[in-house]
């Protein structure tokens, strides 16, 4: 039986190997492994039926070092405040990869949003915004949508914050509709980004994208996104999964029918989906599949000591935020599998929200075709970065991000005159 992992201690993790690897005496990193702050609220909200419901949300700031805190909204059942604070803290590191001016907030709320009606959504979200507003803001904390949110509950807060204050500042959130400030391209941005992640990696190992075969492990917008594009540049998707569970076919899915199916309605399933010659298979079973790369874009720990050892894929591309675990990185690690770390694999979707609120900020707005060739621009540099340090100093991916990020939130924080 696997032991339970807390996403924190595997952040503090990378943070220690990072420090060692870099030569940082304790006292230079050790502000940069704890928040600054969290807020724990508890709001009610009434339901349909009239009964009151009462919520617990969260919000952490883990670092501003180098700017306002930035990060997303998650709504699942179980979110926790060690959840949140890993979250927080990974987004500190993934913004100081991007080169991007933030620093790393996260939010949640306690709910499975499925069993919601809109409405209620709606006035949950409203109640979360206005109980977290005293600490965020344009220039303070930029919430954006993650697990179970979305563009228009990113609508919500940004009228509920302009209620609260008496007008309407677009900047206050990221992943909006584009009809209130959103920016192109950015529901696509962290999906697009992942793929882009990958066709790096394909280039430095000699691969081709048409030779090449991927699971993917969770169908939200990360992973359906992940998923489209890179069918698109003739990768083959055997196999993907979410909630209900995953389909495979070793001749290759239809991940555009796939992805229209998920589509039409947010409560639509995998299980759901019919097609000719699909495997019905677990969320379990996807991430040990013989295939070159598997793509875990669902939650935390999926990768640990006891599937480890049985992972076929020569590429893990981390498309959530921490799937895999201590113990496991060591055990690819000694395989010679090469993993794409979650904290520059995943970062289009915060480089377009730092896109999106530049925007709002100047009151001029780019065309998708510009925001698609400046995220692509920052993914490949970033990448050139982390492969030339990984090299380099002979680490790994992660060991090399972590290293970049940890090193710039150090010296910005040393250079305004905080310990770190």
């Amino acid at each position: 039986m696997a032991k339970q992992h807390n996403p924190y201690d595997t952040v503090l993790a990378a943070v220690e190997d990072a420090a060692k690897i870099l030569g940082y005496s304790e006292g230079e990193y050790e502000r940069a492994k704890y928040p600054e702050r969290e807020t724990v609220v508890h709001f009610p909200v009434e339901m349909d039926d009239g009964s009151v419901r009462i919520f617990t949300g969260f919000r952490v700031q883990h670092s501003t070092a180098r700017g306002p805190a930035k990060g997303g909204i998650r709504y699942h059942q179980n979110v926790n405040i060690d959840e949140v604070k890993a979250l927080a803290a990974w987004m500190a590191f993934k913004v100081a990869i991007a080169n991007i001016p933030y620093g790393g907030g996260k939010g949640g709320i306690i709910v499975d949003p499925f069993t919601l009606s809109d409405k209620e959504l709606e006035r949950m979200t409203r109640a979360y915004t206005m109980m977290i507003a005293p600490v965020i803001g344009p220039d303070k904390d930029i919430p954006a949508p993650d697990v179970g949110t979305t563009p228009e509950t990113m609508a919500w807060m940004a009228d509920e914050y302009a209620k609260i204050n008496g007008y309407y500042n677009p900047a206050i959130v990221t992943g909006k509709p584009i009809e209130i400030g959103g920016s192109e391209g950015r529901v696509e941005a962290t999906g697009r980004g992942v793929a882009r992640a990958l066709m790096n990696v394909l280039k430095k190992r000699d691969m081709h994208p048409e030779d090449i075969t991927v699971a993917i492990q969770g169908m939200g917008n990360v992973g359906s996104i992940t998923a489209l594009t890179l069918s698109e540049l003739g990768v083959k998707v055997v196999a993907v999964s979410d909630v209900s569970g995953g389909i495979y076919k070793e001749s290759g899915l239809n991940i555009k029918d796939i992805t229209e199916y998920l589509s039409q309605n947010r409560k639509n399933l995998l299980s759901g989906y019919e097609a000719s010659g699909i495997k019905r298979i677990t969320n379990e079973e996807i991430l040990l599949l013989d295939v070159d790369v598997i793509v875990p874009a669902a939650l935390e720990n999926q990768i640990d000591e006891t599937n480890a050892g049985d992972i076929k894929a020569r590429i893990v591309l981390e498309a959530a935020n921490g799937p895999t675990t201590p113990e496991a990185d060591a055990i690819l690690k000694d395989r010679g599998v090469i993993i794409v770390p979650d904290i520059f694999a995943n970062s289009g979707g915060v480089i377009v929200s730092y896109f999106e609120w530049v925007q709002n900020r100047q009151g001029y707005y780019w065309s998708e075709k510009e925001v698609n060739e400046r995220l692509m621009y920052k993914m490949d540099k970033n990448f050139e970065d982390l492969w030339a340090l990984s090299k380099e100093k002979n680490i790994t991916l992660r060991e090399a991000a972590y290293c970049i990020a940890l090193d710039r939130i150090v010296k910005a924080a040393n250079k305004k005159g905080r310990l770190a």
